[in-house]
């Protein structure tokens, strides 16, 4: 049988990268316009593409080339590949954007074009999560084209066989060459790959000259034309993925490849910190307004408002892009694409007020001297913790005396303590109050505050005692030392987890390369932050007397909080820790200023657990990390534990991806300060050396984390909850309710204790509603899904990590499984 070669012209095209999406936009359109002339000129040739936003801006820009272009995929000399809203980061974003990326994608294409591919492809992402694989299976694809990582250890072949957690498999086809070409230079890349694999029946090529646009040229066409004359011992033909596909699937079973694709270019997990902070932020703003809207809409009480959502998810959808998310872009690109990420959170923000004002219907009249704080839950499970809100008294206190905030719900006064406002009027005015409460799941939970007059704010009870704040409860404790300001223990039911000077922020050798493309680790010490004598403090501070640098600053029924001050070069970091006084989670908040340069920040945890396993928490799945101090990417949360002693460490993130571990040792990555779109050629220096370049992440980041220890079973099965529920922050608003109309019911419910509800929304295409859930131990489990008010209750059972979509069809009453992508 002949060697068949299969020939795939496309034109890479990122939106932005080394320019801002109006000169992306501009390449997309002439590039197209140029692929459009040689599709309509060349008998057999096929031209490639993928990518929704890029043919959005065709269809508006250029309604007319649209139309090309629509004939010209009738006629088949035009293939929409791979069917996505773009090709976005494939290890930081959820398991439910990975499907929307897809829903958007698929139902675009779909409309515009009758197409549907069957091949996914990812060709310029910075690494794989093995959780992509169930989801492409149950989106409709059986197979994916992926580049990096360039090198891969463990890789058993360029086509192979990709399982997933579950399970599900496709095929893989790792890109050989690159995905791009230069002009003229084609043909050589095709004799090239011939001469290197005489034995392959069945080959791929990628063609087309890019990085920015450009696509096919009249002299690469002409070349191939001629090689397909010139070489009868092979078939070269222009083609598709699908087709390479159909005819590797003939040739038998491929081997096998069970794990992630990764790493590769490390540096861009932590790289424009805040692009990832706000993409944590609208990812789950919008999934937690969904559930809210989804709740108030079945109800009764409010519209869907499908449009305003739409806007809101192409504003998530495009901040993934791989060049945006990551970290590789100018900086004017990192700007504009915040914009468009506040522009997301503004819509979001409007319309989950919409929803909660509405779910606020039939609450009581607050009673006289009560101040009601209201609370949604959009979890269908009920949620415990320490919940905060502020809100102004009725009249100014101008008196020496102090206005105490007490909450309580219904009659039950509940643990409760005042802590500082963010204003700063020195006036017994504005109350901010932290309490400790359970809220019922899916509704609205209420709460009054009433005021108990004090002659003045009670003073924190701890106290320093040998150089050591030492905190201790029936089922806690924890050691802040005072010389240093770091955590000097940390014991969850009667057990040490941590070794000394835990939380301690680390500076690491780095240097200017956002991507990082010569290592997979970050382990050279530079030095460490060290707590700031009394008068550095003060000045840091912003008082005007010496202040020692750690101190209690709030201590209450719910918490005390301790502060502490560090500094290193240039920068300086408040650390405050909030340990309670139920339960074993601490809370950690780090306000970095940083002013270095061509530095790495990480922040150091050491556990005590050094023959202990790293996990981490990937797209719908948990995966095993490197043990041996090699950069990783997880995203909510990671772990750490020991089967042997059945312990485990987990630290929940709000924004954060990379880390490392090694010998018990947890290293979290705060920040870099590389580079914009820095990239290493040979030995040239990265940067020019005449002038001044500015650096990422330079000035205040935040971050916050949740630590906690335990069994390693009692551990391993809340966290992924937990961290939803820190991610998806039940919504706190003070608010005086009319009195009127009737209270809504707990719409839904889960009955179980693990099992994770990805995405509660309405359908894309139709008025019936959309669940989503994910098993996220690995153990498998059953639940009952609860929709009391329809009279639907189902039992559902999961396997590990397993993904089920459910629609519901509030008319019939009728709860029915779904596929994937809807249709």
């Amino acid at each position: 049988m002949k060697k068949k070669l299969h020939l795939l012209s496309n034109a890479h095209l990122d939106p932005v990268w080394q320019w801002e999406w109006e000169e992306g936009a501009a390449a997309a359109v002439s590039t197209f316009r140029a692929a459009a002339e040689f599709c309509e000129e060349n008998e057999g040739y096929i031209f490639n593409h993928n990518e929704v936003i890029l043919y959005q801006w065709v269809e508006e820009y250029e309604p007319a080339l649209f139309k090309r272009i629509e004939r010209l995929v009738q006629a088949g000399k035009w293939h929409i590949m791979g069917g996505w809203y773009l090709q976005p980061d494939c290890n930081m974003i959820s398991g439910e954007s990975f499907v929307r990326q897809i829903l958007l994608g698929k139902a675009y294409f779909r409309a515009k074009f009758g197409a549907e591919p069957t091949t996914a492809i990812n060709f310029d992402s910075f690494g794989h999560t093995r959780g992509l694989v169930q989801i492409l299976v149950q989106a409709g694809y059986d197979s994916y084209i992926f580049m990096r990582p360039d090198e891969m250890e463990g890789l058993p072949a360029g086509d192979f066989s990709w399982e997933g957690y579950n399970g599900s498999r496709v095929m893989a086809h790792k890109i050989e060459g690159g995905y791009n070409s230069l002009m003229g230079k084609t043909r050589g890349k095709i004799e090239q790959w011939l001469a290197d694999h005489p034995q392959q029946r069945t080959g791929l090529v990628l063609w087309g000259v890019g990085n920015h646009g450009g696509g096919p040229s009249r002299m690469d066409l002409a070349q191939i034309a001629q090689l397909m004359q010139e070489r009868e011992d092979v078939e070269v033909v222009h083609s598709t993925p699908e087709r390479y596909f159909a005819e590797l699937a003939q040739q038998g079973e491929l081997p096998v490849y069970a794990g992630d694709l990764n790493p590769r270019f490390v540096g861009c997990y932590t790289s424009m910190i805040r692009m990832k902070q706000q993409h944590r932020l609208l990812e789950n703003e919008l999934y937690m307004t969904e559930k809210m809207l989804s709740a108030a809409a079945l109800q009764g009480l409010l519209a869907y408002p499908a449009a305003g959502l739409q806007g809101a998810m192409q504003d998530l959808l495009t901040a993934q892009f791989h060049d945006i998310l990551p970290g590789t872009a100018v900086q004017n690109a990192e700007e504009a694409s915040l914009r468009q990420i506040s522009h997301g959170l503004e819509t979001v923000a409007r319309l989950k007020a919409r929803a909660f004002f509405a779910l606020a219907a039939g609450q009581p009249k607050a009673a006289l001297k009560e101040y009601p704080v209201l609370i949604y839950n959009p979890h269908p499970y009920a949620v415990t913790g320490v919940f905060e809100c502020e809100f102004m008294l009725e009249d100014q206190n101008w008196n020496e005396e102090f206005s105490m905030p007490v909450v309580y719900q219904g009659e039950n006064r509940l643990p409760c303590q005042p802590e500082k406002e963010h204003s700063n009027i020195p006036l017994d005015w504005r109350k901010r109050v932290a309490f400790t409460a359970e809220l019922a799941p899916s509704s609205m939970n209420r709460f009054d505050c009433r005021m108990e007059m004090l002659p003045a704010k009670l003073l924190p009870q701890l106290a320093e005692q040998d150089g050591c704040y030492r905190f201790e409860t029936a089922e806690l404790r924890v050691v802040i030392n005072a010389r240093t300001g770091l955590m000097d223990e940390y014991a969850a039911g009667g057990r040490s987890l941590l070794r000394k000077g835990a939380f301690a922020p680390l500076v690491m050798n780095d240097n200017e390369d956002p991507w990082r493309m010569d290592t997979d680790r970050f382990n050279q010490l530079e030095g460490a932050f060290t707590l700031m004598n009394a008068e550095a403090s003060a000045l840091f501070s912003g008082v005007k007397q010496p202040l020692p640098a750690v101190r209690v600053i709030e201590d209450g029924e719910v918490r005390t909080v301790i502060e502490a001050v560090l500094s290193y070069g240039s920068s300086s970091i408040c650390q405050t820790y909030k340990l309670p006084k139920q339960g074993t989670e601490v809370e950690i908040e780090l306000r970095v200023y940083w002013n270095e340069k061509d530095k790495m920040l990480k922040l150091s945890i050491p556990t005590v657990l050094a023959q202990g396993d790293f996990f981490g928490q990937t797209a719908f799945g948990v995966q095993p990390l490197d043990r041996e101090g090699r950069e990783t990417a997880a995203q909510k949360w990671v772990s750490v534990e020991d089967a042997t002693q059945n312990l485990a460490v987990t630290c929940i993130n709000n924004g954060i991806h990379g880390g490392d571990f090694r010998q018990g040792e947890l290293r979290l990555s705060l920040l870099r300060s590389a580079g914009y779109c820095a990239h290493p050629i040979g030995d040239r220096p990265i940067m020019a050396q005449d002038r001044f370049l500015p650096r990422m992440d330079q000035g205040e980041r935040s971050y916050t984390f949740w630590l906690n220890g335990g069994a390693q079973r009692e551990r391993r099965k809340p966290v992924d909850r937990e961290a939803l529920v820190h991610n998806e922050r039940p919504y706190a608003l003070s608010f005086f309710p009319s009195g009127e109309g009737e209270t809504p019911a707990p719409l839904l419910m889960l009955e179980d204790d693990s099992i994770q509800l990805s995405a509660f929304k309405q359908e894309e295409q139709g008025e019936n509603y959309i669940l989503r859930l994910f098993e996220p131990t690995g153990l498998g489990g059953v639940t009952t899904i609860s929709l009391p008010s329809l009279g639907i209750r189902r039992e559902v059972s999961l396997n590990g990590f397993e993904i089920k979509t459910f629609r519901l069809r509030p008319a019939s009453g009728v709860l029915e499984e779904a596929p994937l992508c809807e249709s």
